[in-house]
């Protein structure tokens, strides 16, 4: 399997409320500082919405209790 969860329900929370807060400024501005702050947002959105963190399988971290 590809999509194996290895974070539980509170870290998910917090990446997706820090992504929440990393994504607006690519609106407003344009500049490489505001697209790397969108994409780091992207990968905790995404991080958030799958339960999947591609760090934490690269190192065989698991905080998920399932």
């Amino acid at each position: 399997k590809f999509f194996i969860t290895n974070q539980n329900t509170a870290e998910r929370v917090v990446r997706f409320i820090v992504a929440i807060f990393l994504l607006p400024p690519l609106v407003y501005h344009d500049n490489p500082f505001a697209i790397a702050q969108a994409i780091v947002g992207s990968v905790l959105i995404f991080n958030a919405f799958s339960g999947m963190c591609v760090i934490y399988r690269f190192f065989g971290a698991n905080t998920c209790k399932v």
